[in-house]
C-alpha cells in the first residue's frame, strides 16, 4: 500500500502531464503484478463497491478519536473530504502494516460480507495499522468514492512506456468488460492468456474543440457532418451477438433493445461508431428524451413507444471481422455508405448525412443552423485521417455552437475533493424572481485555480450559515453561466434543469440587481427546450 500511496501523492501534487506519465510508468515497472492490475482497474473506474455507509464511518471514527459528532462535522466542513477528515482526526497507528494494495482490496471484500460488529472491528484494526496517507486511501476505497486525476490516455501512455508496447495496442487491451477478478496482469497487457474478444470495443477517437476555422486549411481536405446531441456509442456485431458500449466503457446493450434488430440488416464482423438518439421517425428528439434510460437496467414499454432510439452511424471500425481503423476516413465513409444506404425505415440505423460546403464561410452558416437540426454544432474530419485513440489535435474537430448564457448570483458554496479539498469549488446559483432569489443550477468548473483561491477567501469571510460542508453566502458574487441545453423539470424549484452548466467567467463588474430573471430562463426554455 505504501507504493500505491506514494504514486497517488505524486499524481495529486502535479498538474503536469509528463510528470504524471513518468510517475505511473515508474510504478508499473516495479509494483507487484496484482497491485499493477488493481491500479489500472481503479484508475479506469473499476472500483470496489462501497463497503460501509459514510454515516457509520463518521460515527466510528469520531468514537475512536474521542470527538463529539458536532466537532467531527465542523472538521469535515473545514477539510471538505470525509476520508481525509478521518485520516487526520484518528490517533496515530499502533501497528505497522506493509501489506500491498491487493491485500487491502481483498480485505475490503471480506469486510463487506461480515456482520456489522465484526466489520467495525475490522475497519478499526485497519485504521490502526495504516499511516495517514494509506489510511486515507483505504477509507476512500471503503466508501467507493476513490477517484484520481488521471485520464485513460495518460494511463495508456504510461503503460506503453512501462511494457514497451505500442499505445494503440495497450489502449485496445484496456477496453472491454474485464475486472481484476476475471483476468491477470499477464492476460491483460501481454499475450499469456486468451481473452474473449467477442464484446470488446475499440478505444473511442475524440475531437478537440475548434477555436479558429482558419486552422483547417484547404476546405477540400475535410468532411463535415452534424455533431449530434445523444449518447456516443459503439455497436458491435460478432459471432451471432450484438453489444453496445458507451464512450465511458459502460456496456449499455440492455438499455437500448431496439438496436438488437441491427443484426437483421448488418453482417456479423461489423463495428460501427455513432450517436444513440431518441428518434421521432424523421428527426432526433432532444437529449431529454434519452435521459430516462440512463441508469436503468430494464426499459418499460411506455418508454420504448414514446422515445424509440436509432444509432446515427458516422464511422465503421471493423468490417468482415477486420480492423479497418487505419484506413483513411474517406475510405471508411465509402464503406459505411455502402452498408447503410437504402435501409428500410424500420431499421434502427441511420447514416449521418454530410453537411455540404465549399468554403469556411459555408461552415460558419451551417454551424449557426445546428440547433434547428437538433445538433450541438459541426464535426469536421480530415478525409485522409485514420481512426485514432483518445483525443488528438489535427484530424478531428468539433465546432460547437456558442453556449446559452445566464448571469446569476452564487448563494451556496461547497468544498471540492482531491487537491482542491481545501477550496470552495462547487457552487449553487440563483436568478431573480421579483424580490426572491430562485436557485436553478450548480456548477463546479470554469474557473482557474487562482480564481478558486480568491472565491474561497471571500466565502470564508461572507458565510451566512453552515449546513455541514455547505456554506450559505451573501448573494453578492455574479457569474456568467454557460450551458448546452435547457429542459422543464418539475423536481426543481425553478422549473428548469440545465445541460452541462459551467462558469464561463466571474462577473466582478456586474451588480446583483442586473442578474437575469426566472422569466429569462423560461424564455430560453420556450426557445430551446
Amino acid at each position: 500500500m505504501r507504493d500505491f500511496a506514494a504514486l497517488y501523492a505524486r499524481l495529486d501534487q502535479t498538474t503536469r502531464t509528463n510528470a504524471k506519465v513518468a510517475a505511473l510508468a515508474d510504478y508499473f515497472r516495479t509494483a507487484p503484478d496484482a497491485d499493477k492490475l488493481w491500479t489500472v482497474a481503479l484508475f479506469s473506474g473499476r472500483r470496489p463497491r462501497r463497503t460501509i455507509t459514510a454515516t457509520a464511518l463518521r460515527d466510528w471514527a469520531a468514537e475512536k478519536a474521542g470527538l463529539p459528532l458536532w466537532l467531527f462535522e465542523e472538521s469535515h466542513g473545514i477539510v471538505g473530504d470525509l476520508s481525509e477528515t478521518i485520516s487526520l482526526i484518528l490517533p496515530p497507528p499502533t501497528q505497522d502494516s506493509d501489506q500491498p494494495l491487493s491485500h487491502w482490496i481483498a480485505r475490503l471484500r471480506e469486510l463487506s460480507a461480515m456482520p456489522e460488529p465484526e466489520r467495525k472491528a475490522g475497519i478499526l484494526e485497519a485504521w490502526d495499522s495504516l499511516p495517514g496517507p494509506e489510511r486515507f486511501l483505504f477509507t476512500k476505497l471503503l466508501t467507493g468514492s476513490f477517484r484520481v486525476g488521471v485520464s485513460q490516455t495518460l494511463m495508456t501512455k504510461a503503460l506503453a512506456q512501462a511494457t514497451e508496447q505500442p499505445e494503440a495496442e495497450v489502449a485496445h487491451r484496456l477496453m472491454g468488460n474485464w475486472t481484476p477478478e476475471t483476468t491477470t496482469w499477464e492476460g491483460l497487457l501481454h499475450s499469456g492468456e486468451a481473452r474473449d474478444d467477442t464484446a470488446r470495443p475499440y478505444p473511442f477517437y475524440l475531437a478537440y474543440q475548434l477555436e479558429d476555422p482558419a486552422d483547417l486549411g484547404d476546405a477540400k481536405d475535410w468532411f463535415a457532418e452534424r455533431k449530434w446531441d445523444g449518447i456516443r456509442g459503439q455497436l458491435i456485431l460478432r459471432e451471432g451477438k450484438h453489444h453496445l458500449w458507451s464512450r465511458g466503457e459502460d456496456l449499455i446493450t440492455d438499455r437500448f433493445p431496439e438496436l438488437a434488430r441491427a443484426i437483421d440488416w448488418l453482417p456479423f464482423g461489423t463495428v460501427l461508431d455513432g450517436e444513440i438518439l431518441a428518434w421521432d421517425g424523421e428527426r432526433p428528439m432532444t437529449f431529454n428524451a434519452l435521459q430516462p434510460r440512463i441508469g436503468r437496467k430494464t426499459v418499460p414499454k411506455s418508454l420504448l413507444a414514446t422515445a424509440p432510439v436509432v444509432l446515427m452511424a458516422y464511422d465503421i471500425l471493423e468490417q468482415d471481422g477486420h480492423d479497418i481503423r487505419l484506413a483513411p476516413f474517406a475510405e471508411r465513409r465509402r464503406r459505411l455508405e455502402a452498408l447503410l444506404t437504402d435501409l428500410p425505415v424500420e431499421a434502427p440505423l441511420r447514416l449521418s448525412p454530410p453537411v455540404r460546403f465549399d468554403t469556411v464561410d459555408d461552415l460558419r452558416d451551417e454551424r449557426l443552423r445546428a440547433r434547428e437540426e437538433g445538433a450541438e454544432g459541426l464535426m469536421l474530419k480530415r478525409l485522409a485521417s485514420p481512426y485514432g485513440n483518445g483525443r488528438k489535435k489535427g484530424d478531428w474537430w468539433k465546432w460547437k455552437v456558442d453556449p446559452l448564457i445566464i448571469d446569476a448570483v452564487m448563494i451556496y458554496a461547497q468544498s471540492g475533493s482531491g487537491r482542491r479539498a481545501n477550496l470552495f469549488t462547487d457552487f449553487t446559483f440563483a436568478v431573480k424572481n421579483g424580490n426572491e432569489l430562485v436557485p436553478f443550477t450548480k456548477a463546479y468548473s470554469g474557473l482557474t485555480d487562482a480564481e478558486f483561491r480568491q472565491i474561497t477567501a471571500w466565502v470564508n469571510k461572507h458565510t451566512v450559515q453552515k449546513f455541514g460542508p455547505v456554506r450559505q453566502v451573501e448573494p453578492a458574487q455574479v457569474f456568467e453561466i454557460g450551458f448546452e441545453g435547457i429542459q422543464a423539470s418539475p423536481r426543481h424549484k425553478s422549473g428548469v434543469a440545465l445541460r452541462f452548466p459551467r462558469m464561463l467567467r466571474w462577473r466582478k463588474d456586474k451588480p446583483v440587481n442586473e442578474i437575469n430573471t426566472l422569466d429569462d430562463l423560461k424564455e430560453l426554455l420556450a426557445a430551446h427546450g
